[in-house]
């Protein structure tokens, strides 16, 4: 039986179905499709909002602890990628209010690394 060889998705290639989705707000699905078994979320030293994750369980249920606690959603804005080499590099700007802290302005770069056509890392930059 020959066995067919899949395709590794190049960074470029990540980056612009990340754009895709998170154009769509689809960010679950960013996370199902690209993060590996082994990704971390890493945040800004003393972060009031978010604490860093390892592996693929902990930075999901990071992200629907996030979620679950967006009382309202003002504006939400994300760049284009810029892609070098093995990372990739957008702007996100999040206008929301947010259970315990009120209403936030996030203005942050999130910078990603590919390996293997997987998220290995994402960081955040605020």
């Amino acid at each position: 039986m020959i066995q067919e060889k899949t395709r590794v998705l190049t960074t470029q290639e990540v980056a612009d179905r990340f754009n895709e989705l998170a154009q769509q707000e689809k960010w679950r699905d960013i996370q199902n499709e690209f993060f590996a078994e082994n990704v971390r979320s890493i945040e800004p030293p003393n972060s009031p909002y978010f604490p860093n994750a390892e592996g693929f369980a902990a930075v999901s249920n990071k992200a629907v602890d996030f979620v679950s606690r967006i009382q309202q959603v003002h504006s939400l804005h994300t760049s284009e990628p810029i892609v070098a080499g093995n990372h990739f590099a957008v702007v996100r700007v999040k206008d929301l209010t947010v259970e315990p802290h009120g209403r936030v302005l996030i203005n942050q770069i999130m910078l990603y690394e590919v390996k293997d056509g997987q998220i290995v890392l994402e960081q955040f930059f605020y």
